[in-house]
């Protein structure tokens, strides 16, 4: 007999909405962070080192290390792997430190 969780835990899923990042519409689920809705849509990196320009995404997943800092609805510096997705929130790739009075 074939279950899945969903159906064992009598869960009724809410419908996904859309987020957007650098400008990419991409669907999120409720209950996801902003760092498993890109990851789920196969975006990785979302930041950049402040020497060197790196690319960062997560890396400890939850909340410890600071790769995942994403610009969030204009906010910098956001743990991407802590801030749940709302619908329609616009998320940026953050550049160096992401210091609001320096932002470009």
């Amino acid at each position: 007999m074939a279950r899945n969780p969903v159906e064992l835990a009598g869960a009724t899923p809410e419908p996904s909405f859309e987020i957007t990042m650098d400008g990419r519409v991409l669907p999120a689920l409720p209950g996801q962070s902003i760092a498993a809705a890109l990851w789920s849509a196969g975006i990785l990196a979302w930041r950049t080192t402040r020497v060197n320009g790196r690319p960062r995404g997560a890396f400890c997943g939850i909340g410890s290390c600071f790769d995942c800092l994403a610009t969030v609805n204009g906010a910098p510096n956001q743990r991407a792997c802590l801030v749940p997705a709302r619908p329609g929130d616009l998320v940026t790739t953050q550049e160096g430190h992401g210091r609001a009075d320096l932002a470009v």
